[in-house]
C-alpha cells in the first residue's frame, strides 16, 4: 500500500465506519497491537481487533468524525467522536505507520465529566 501515513489513517477511519471490521484489516499490519493503558489491555493482530470491534455490544450503526487529526512523519494522532446512537465517546488515537501499514494503535478513552462550581465564573459550557 503506497499512501502517507495521515492518508492510512483516514482510510483506517472511513472503513471502521463502513462497519465492516473485518474490511480494517487490509490497512493493519499482520503484527498489528493495540493498548488501552487505562484498562491495561492489548490485542494482538488485525483478525482479534477486528473480532473485537465486530462483537463489541452497540444499539446502531457506528458513526465516526473525525476532529482533528496531527500527523508528523510516521506519527498519527486523531481525535474522533463516535456514537451508536445511544453510546457516544471521544478517544484520543496515537497511530504508529510503518512500511505502509498500521502497525501500533493506542487509545485513550477519556470519560465525560461535570465541571467543577469554584471555577464556573470562569468557564462556559460547550453544549
Amino acid at each position: 500500500m503506497n499512501t502517507t501515513p495521515e492518508a492510512l489513517v483516514r482510510e483506517f477511519w472511513r472503513l471502521m465506519a463502513s462497519n465492516d471490521f473485518d474490511s480494517v484489516r487490509q490497512v493493519l499490519s499482520p503484527d498489528f497491537v493495540m493498548e488501552w493503558p487505562q484498562s491495561r489491555e492489548r490485542i494482538r493482530g488485525a483478525d482479534n481487533f477486528a473480532r473485537m470491534n465486530s462483537e463489541y455490544p452497540s444499539t446502531g450503526r457506528w458513526q465516526f468524525q473525525i476532529n482533528r487529526l496531527l500527523s508528523q512523519g510516521e506519527a498519527v494522532v486523531t481525535q474522533v467522536s463516535l456514537t451508536d446512537g445511544t453510546q457516544s465517546a471521544e478517544p484520543i488515537s496515537f497511530f504508529t505507520v510503518e512500511q505502509g501499514r498500521i502497525t501500533r494503535l493506542v487509545e485513550y478513552w477519556p470519560d465525560p465529566f461535570e465541571p467543577q462550581a469554584n471555577r464556573s465564573h470562569l468557564v462556559e459550557r460547550m453544549d
